[in-house]
């Protein structure tokens, strides 16, 4: 949940009639600090001028975009690195005289995406990914691909600039009028069609490998993403499948363009050939914000803590929780149940049973509305139907916003009831000591020692789950693989 000044942006005004769509609406969250060596690196220009000023429909579209994904990320040693890739792809493109601009965005959904101006866009959830040089110049040369082969001309003409924000926009809101988004997860965030995404990875995987880059590195990167997809599936426990929106990830992968990634490099060479510069990329990302943005909020396992708005709260047993600039959202039992936390402007003259009444909540039982106090904090509940779900809602007051936390079952028995309230009871005020215990994630490079393993090192990962899993997956690992003594992972940490 961000903020806005002192009050938490989030999605206004909307019917929690279909309560379970906010399954689908999840974002990918994760983390990594500082050590290892770092090594000087060269000062790039970029490769075309920041498109923020002016009031040129392009620059607008940027800004908007930008906006939409948490704000443009500034971490100086991985702009200047990625702008020194960019440089050297752009002068080995198909069109050497376009001008490109890469852009980090402050999410940790792991994300790309072009507009046909020329403007790159990666998100710092992707760059956490990805494991050296090759990977982060294949996933830049897609993008320039469908810039290159005007993709984006090439579809319906009402989809131009404009619907790259709406539909970015769609990803990151999740309305109810998403459906059109929900059912293209295996495609990019432009819509572009399955046949423009195998042919940007086949100019990509070319471009890669004139720059001097390991061609091999498309498929290593295309080869993460769906790991990193069946990974949060797990997590959720839901089963992943490739025909199934991919939550995580825009520019999906899968097992064909993996495939086609791999014949095409092998008709440009042997693997290891080319330049894969895993220690000059580390040394670019070592030290980056990983996961949620400080000034949304954490998730530590089943709690929720937000330092700037100044409470928490824990979710019941069994839930996953992630967080976004719109809202905290959850879900157990594999979607079985749901959980939405998010804020809403209130008159404070209005008070909560009257704003609990007032037509937000589709099927909302009248009867059950009570008055209680959480922990000192005013507040109001209910009970609702929805179709084949049931709710149980909480509206809090609380340092001058309204708070509201809604649960969804499919059978709100007397049990589940009595862990939902048990959650509602857990929201509370953080004093700012506890505030300032708590720290960002960030990604931190360290060499293996010897006998070190992945379980070693994922021990020391600031996740809560699935510890090895998400270690192998950060550094590109099978299961089973041997760590080398001096090589160098990522892991995450406070």
């Amino acid at each position: 949940m961000s903020v806005e000044g002192s009050k938490a942006c989030v999605k206004r005004g909307v019917a929690w009639s279909g309560l379970f769509a906010l399954a689908l609406t999840l974002s990918a969250c994760a983390a990594l600090d500082p050590g290892g060596r770092r090594a000087e690196l060269p000062a790039v220009p970029t490769a075309a001028p920041r498109t923020t000023g002016g009031d040129t429909p392009q620059a607008s579209e940027h800004k908007r975009l930008v906006a939409l994904f948490g704000g443009e990320y500034r971490f100086s040693a991985a702009e200047i690195y990625l702008n020194g890739i960019l440089v050297r792809l752009a002068q080995s493109s198909e069109t050497p005289s376009e001008a490109y601009r890469v852009t980090i965005l402050n999410t940790p959904l792991v994300n790309a995406f072009a507009l046909p101006s020329g403007n790159l866009y990666l998100t710092r959830g992707l760059l956490a990914l990805a494991n050296d040089s090759s990977e982060i110049a294949a996933v830049m040369a897609h993008e320039i691909a469908h810039v290159t082969a005007r993709h984006a001309s090439a579809r319906a003409e009402l989809e131009k600039n404009a619907a790259v924000i709406s539909k970015a926009a769609s990803l990151i809101q999740g309305t109810q009028k998403s459906n059109e988004v929900k059912n293209s997860g295996r495609l990019s965030l432009a819509s572009f069609s399955r046949q423009q995404e195998l042919e940007a990875d086949q100019i990509g995987v070319r471009a890669i490998a004139r720059t001097g880059y390991d061609p091999y590195g498309a498929a290593r990167f295309l080869t993460s993403l769906g790991r990193a997809s069946s990974l949060r599936a797990s997590l959720f426990g839901q089963k992943g499948s490739d025909e199934q929106p991919d939550i995580l990830a825009t520019h999906p992968s899968t097992p064909e363009r993996v495939r086609q990634a791999v014949a095409a490099a092998r008709q440009l060479g042997a693997p290891g050939l080319g330049l894969g510069a895993r220690d000059e990329y580390f040394n670019a990302i070592d030290g980056m914000d990983f996961g949620d943005d400080p000034s949304e909020g954490f998730v530590r396992g089943r709690r929720f803590i937000h330092p700037k708005l100044g409470f928490t709260f824990s979710a019941p047993e069994g839930f996953v929780l992630e967080n976004s600039a719109q809202a905290l959202l959850g879900i157990a039992n594999g979607g079985a149940q749901a959980v939405r936390l998010d804020s809403v402007n209130v008159s404070s003259a209005q008070d909560l049973s009257t704003y609990l009444a007032s037509g937000w909540m589709e099927g909302l039982d009248a009867n059950s509305i009570r008055t209680i106090s959480l922990n000192g904090i005013p507040a109001a509940i209910g009970t609702a139907k929805g179709g084949d779900w049931q709710f149980r809602v909480a509206v809090i007051r609380y340092s001058g916003d309204v708070y509201r936390l809604i649960f969804a079952t499919r059978n709100l028995t007397a049990a589940m009831d009595a862990r939902f309230m048990e959650a509602i009871e857990s929201f509370r005020k953080i004093e700012s000591e506890e505030a300032m215990r708590t720290r960002p994630l960030r990604l931190k490079i360290v060499s293996a020692a010897a006998g070190d393993t992945p379980a070693v090192l994922a021990r020391r990962m600031a996740v809560p789950e699935q510890q090895v899993e998400q270690f192998l997956l950060l550094n590109g690992l099978e299961a089973g693989t041997a760590l080398r003594p001096d090589e160098r992972y990522k892991i995450v940490v406070e």
